[in-house]
C-alpha cells in the first residue's frame, strides 16, 4: 500500500493527512482540502477575530492555498533505484525511525516500495549487510533470519 499526504497550513495552524488515515482519491481531494481550510480558517477566526474568511471552491482548493503540497505517490510510477543510491534512500528510512524496530530485508523492500523507490531484494540485503558491518545498523538473528535495526544509546548520568 502507498501513501498518499495532504499538509496545509493557515498561519500558525497546520495539519497533516495521511493515507493511513482513511482513503482519498483524484475526485475527493478538492473536497478534503476545502473542509480543512474551512476548519483551519475557522480555527484562526477564533484566535483572531479580525481574520477575514475566505471562499474556496472545489474546483481552485489547491491554488488558493500558499505553498501547497500534494503527495500522492499511488498515482505515481515507482522509480528503480540504483545499487549506487540505494545506501542513501536506506539511509532517509533510518533518519525516519523506520530501523527502530527490527526490520527483514522484505520489509525493507516495502517501506522503499511505499516511499515510490523499487529495489533488488538482493541489493537491498547488500547494502543493509554493509551498513551492519560498519556499524551504521544493528544484525540479529532469529529462526534464521536476518534483522536490521538501529540501537538507541542509554544516557547515563
Amino acid at each position: 500500500m502507498l501513501l498518499a499526504k495532504i499538509k496545509l497550513r493557515i498561519g500558525d495552524n497546520e495539519i497533516e493527512i495521511d493515507s493511513r488515515d482513511f482513503y482519498i482519491d483524484n475526485h475527493t481531494i478538492g473536497k478534503v482540502i476545502e473542509n480543512i481550510t474551512m476548519l483551519l480558517q475557522e480555527s484562526s477566526a477564533r484566535i483572531m477575530p479580525h481574520s477575514t474568511e475566505y471562499g474556496v471552491g472545489e474546483s481552485n482548493a489547491l491554488s488558493s492555498l500558499e505553498n501547497a503540497e500534494v503527495y500522492e505517490p499511488e498515482f505515481g510510477e515507482p522509480v528503480f533505484v540504483p545499487l549506487n543510491e540505494l545506501h542513501g534512500k536506506l539511509l532517509i528510512l533510518s533518519k525516519n525511525s523506520f530501523f527502530d524496530k527490527p526490520r527483514t530485508v522484505s520489509e525493507t523492500v516495502n517501506e522503499l516500495r511505499e516511499h515510490e523507490w523499487i529495489a533488488n531484494p538482493l541489493d537491498v540485503s547488500k547494502i543493509l549487510a554493509k551498513m551492519a558491518f560498519s556499524k551504521e545498523l544493528r544484525k540479529g538473528k532469529q529462526a534464521d533470519r536476518s534483522f536490521y535495526f538501529v540501537q538507541k544509546e542509554l544516557l547515563a548520568n
